[in-house]
């Protein structure tokens, strides 16, 4: 594994070596279809099926419930290498591989129910996110009051809504889902098994990441319950249970991956390149390609060492979390806004060529512009950052 070593990095170790061979094996295959994909706004069900034939999906799963237990180091190192080939595909699973991961720390479920949800990933392939954001109420983290309404029934709960930027949608399982219960006058979280009186209403049509599935979901009269299983369940969150932002890390991840694959196509191109105009030399060899070039490195550079730093002292120090909340948000600010830049420079280096949509470039452009949209935004980000200074 040493040649792995050598290829990037962060890499430490043989475990973490495997994990990143895997999501580069994996990241060849989703780079074939991503234009694909992309042109069309289809979901990339193929793709799914390597991820779960490979074991991927279960990469956050305790190892007691047959899982790898990775930490979040190594989930933010497999979803790197894996954003590389796609980055729709990367975004989506690892809202599932995150939310997983979150539900390990913070052990907010309870025990059984949580290990029914890990072997439905194991045994059966299932696939799981938290559905929350709604047209009204913006994102969930800004505290809106969801629309979606649970009501007491015999035996159980009955739940009406619709719930938007829904991905994995086409291949979710099971998924949590934030209503409000009027008669407790409480936002309620719900485990529902995808089925009856459950409609996915395809509206994703974006700029960019077309192919995460991030459609409107319609909840009608969804029935869940009292008994709490995998098949449903109301939960109530531990009173104390946050793992403070550390799982979303899986996201500036992803948008890193996607600049490292522009970096990669921008430094092969220059290298091939030659213009009559330069005699037989490639465009590498220009000062002021070196310069684009040197620059872009800087951009990577910085924030994958920010990005892995703040990873994997999050592992180390449990205790020490809610304090960290500061710098995972700078994180993610540090890797989506230098994903920018890298792509950018990236286009700059290859040229006019690089808006033809027969090139992978655009596409890269277009989607690392969604992360300026996922949590932490970089207004709370900054918020935060500020409040700490003038402590």
């Amino acid at each position: 594994m040493t040649a792995t070593y050598a290829k990037d990095p962060f890499i430490r170790n043989d475990r973490e070596a495997a994990i990143a061979a895997r999501s580069d094996r994996l990241a060849v295959g989703f780079a074939e279809r991503a234009s694909g994909h992309d042109r069309e706004g289809s979901f990339p069900f193929q793709n799914f099926a390597d991820l779960s034939a490979s074991g991927y999906t279960k990469l956050t799963v305790p190892e007691a419930y047959g899982g790898e237990e990775a930490s979040l180091y190594e989930l933010v190192l497999a979803q790197d290498h894996l954003a590389r080939g796609d980055g729709s595909t990367a975004l989506a699973v690892g809202w599932h591989l995150g939310q997983l991961l979150q539900l390990r720390i913070t052990r907010a479920w309870p025990e059984q129910l949580y290990a029914e949800l890990c072997g439905e990933v194991v045994l059966h392939g299932a696939y799981f996110n938290n559905y929350a954001s709604e047209r009204a109420t913006g994102s969930p983290s800004r505290g809106g009051r969801p629309e979606t309404a649970a009501v007491r029934c015999e035996g159980g709960w009955l739940i009406n809504g619709r719930k938007t930027f829904s991905t994995l949608s086409p291949i979710a399982t099971h998924f949590t889902v934030t209503a409000w219960v009027e008669e407790e006058q409480r936002v309620g979280e719900f485990l529902v098994r995808m089925g009856d009186g459950i409609t996915i209403e395809e509206t994703w049509n974006t700029m960019g990441m077309r192919a995460t599935g991030s459609h409107d979901l319609l909840l009608n009269d969804v029935f869940i319950a009292e008994a709490a299983s995998a098949e449903g369940a109301a939960i109530r969150p531990a009173a104390i249970a946050s793992d403070y932002g550390g799982a979303l890390l899986h996201i500036p991840a992803c948008y890193i991956g996607i600049a490292h694959a522009a970096r990669d196509f921008a430094i092969q191109f220059a290298k091939e390149y030659r213009p009559n105009s330069l005699n037989g030399g490639s465009i590498a060899e220009l000062p002021n390609i070196q310069r684009q070039l040197g620059e872009l490195e800087a951009e990577l550079i910085t924030a994958r060492t920010l990005l892995y730093s703040v990873a994997d002292r999050w592992d180390k120090d449990p205790s020490g979390r809610e304090s960290l909340r500061p710098e995972l948000g700078l994180a993610k600010y540090a890797a989506t806004n230098g994903a920018l830049r890298i792509v950018d420079l990236a286009m700059r280096v290859v040229g006019g060529t690089s808006l033809s949509r027969t090139l992978p470039l655009e596409r890269m452009y277009r989607d690392v512009r969604a992360g300026l949209h996922n949590p932490p935004m970089d207004d709370v980000v900054l918020t935060g950052l500020a409040k700490r200074a003038l402590l």
